[in-house]
């Protein structure tokens, strides 16, 4: 990873979920904090959050993939640590965050009702992280908001549940579409260089020429 994006993964909660600490190499007389950003909040964000303080960090914003419950579990713990924290989301997943149905804990013991995110992004806009432009590209179809968050200059995708290593999202939830997620992967993901870097929900990192030549469920041979 090039030295002017630091991104550091923390695999939380029982469904082993990729969560992402962004931010810039600090200067090395600096005291000040370095800013930094959260992508998704699983359960039992506690590595994530020492990781924070431990490393004189201070979060700007919750950016989320989407809203489905083991990626948005932790978000009240962010918030008694820092209660001002921007939380952003798609704004087509805006309601999932306080309904359980929608995100998909309802069945749980403990039913989700997380806090309500303070504004929303769409396709298209470009956001910034210590100094870098990300794009924010809508890759719907495991859930209706989904998003992959795009450092063209750094040639690194987060992008959440849409595509994995040798496989993809599902879309037998009742807000998914198949459709509509494998034409985010061929429009939105498949468009992006083959040595740009996939950071998943889930699993190992990967690329996207990877995924192009080897990943069955795109229609190629796996090897």
């Amino acid at each position: 990873m090039p030295d002017s994006l630091h991104i550091e993964t923390f695999i939380l909660g029982d469904w082993q979920t990729n969560c992402y600490v962004l931010h810039a190499k600090p200067a090395a007389d600096s005291t000040s904090p370095t800013p930094c950003w959260i992508i998704d909040a699983s359960f039992e964000p506690f590595k994530l959050i020492q990781y924070i303080k431990r490393s004189n960090l201070a979060p700007q914003a919750v950016w989320l993939t989407h809203a489905h419950v083991d990626h948005i579990a932790g978000l009240p713990d962010l918030r008694r640590h820092w209660p001002d924290i921007p939380i952003l989301i798609h704004r087509a997943e805006r309601e999932f965050l306080t309904d359980p149905m929608l995100n998909l804990s309802a069945f749980l013991p403990e039913p989700m009702v997380v806090p309500e995110a303070t504004g929303t992004f769409a396709h298209g806009d470009i956001l910034d992280a210590a100094g870098l432009k990300c794009e924010v590209r809508h890759t719907p179809g495991h859930s209706p908001g989904g998003v992959t968050f795009y450092f063209k200059s750094e040639s690194v995708a987060i992008v959440g549940d849409t595509l994995f290593k040798d496989s993809v999202g599902r879309t037998d939830f009742p807000t998914s579409d198949q459709d509509a997620m494998f034409r985010s992967i061929r429009e939105q993901l498949l468009s992006m260089l083959d040595d740009t870097r996939v950071l998943p929900g889930h699993g190992p990192a990967t690329t996207i020429g990877r995924e192009r030549r080897s990943n069955p469920f795109l229609g190629a041979p796996s090897r």
